[in-house]
């Protein structure tokens, strides 16, 4: 196929694009516009939780085990269960995420 033809189908697609009101353009070149959702930021946001919630839990632990006071095993344990049932959370989010990119890398355009 020349670079006359992909031009043209291109600009087939984009027409049609417009005329189904949706936005041709590439999404590494659009801006994201204030108050648009951000998924890299909210992965960010979310991972970042989940590793609070592991220092957290890890501090409690430590904390239990040089006999402090103010720390009962009751509350460690609730602490590691919240941070492996976020942690399991993750990886199954990013087994899904893996996988959705696998599927689309493998269509057929």
């Amino acid at each position: 196929m020349s670079d006359q033809q992909i031009n043209q189908v291109l600009q087939q697609m984009r027409s049609l694009a417009a005329s189904a009101g949706v936005d041709a353009q590439p999404a590494a070149s659009r801006e994201i516009q204030p108050g648009q959702p951000n998924f890299r930021a909210m992965l960010r946001e979310s991972l970042d939780k989940v590793s609070e919630t592991q220092k957290s839990s890890n501090s409690l632990a430590t904390r239990f085990e040089l006999g402090d006071p103010d720390v009962d095993l009751p509350q460690v344990m609730v602490a590691k269960q919240k941070a492996s049932v976020a942690f399991e959370a993750t990886t199954q989010i990013r087994n899904r995420l893996v996988s959705a990119y696998q599927d689309i890398m493998n269509m057929q355009v």
